[in-house]
């Protein structure tokens, strides 16, 4: 099963087209992702989404937000200049989140609201907010970076 969850930063905003044949809206935007290791460069990837979930891209997400996306990768091939083909990755959106508020080079917050996250509390079964900061993503890799095997 192909189902994949990305912390990203929104590097170009989002742009809406229609499909030909019924005007299915399709939005696309360009995000960044830090890499697992600290010596890794950010990676770009093309983000896209489809009918209402282009719609909403369109009108909430802004440059310099930062968005937990879930949805499928899948590897597109796309003609160069030079006549060769690359492969190149695509990730088509199911949901998004935004997390806290959009960067704005003036120093000004965006309209955005951050959303409340909440976790219930067992011993009195009541919701506690949780700050945004308190939430720490794994990133780290399943494979070590050493190779215990001696030969």
């Amino acid at each position: 099963m192909n189902h994949c969850l990305l912390e990203v930063e929104v590097i170009q905003p989002p742009t809406v087209r229609y499909t030909q044949d019924n005007q299915t809206p399709i939005a696309e935007m360009e995000v960044r992702f830090a890499g697992l290791r600290a010596d890794d460069p950010p990676t770009q990837l093309k983000v896209v989404g489809w009918g209402n979930m282009a719609q909403e891209l369109k009108s909430i997400v802004s440059v310099g937000q930062r968005l937990l996306l879930e949805g499928r990768l899948r590897m597109n091939t796309v003609p160069r200049k030079d006549g060769t083909k690359e492969k190149r990755a695509e990730f088509t959106l199911g949901k998004f989140h935004p997390i806290g508020q959009a960067s704005n080079p003036k120093g000004e917050n965006s309209s955005t609201p951050s959303p409340s996250i909440s976790q219930v509390d067992s011993a009195s079964d009541q919701k506690v907010p949780v700050e945004p900061e308190s939430l720490n993503w794994n990133s780290s890799p399943l494979i070590p970076d050493t190779d215990e095997i001696p030969f």
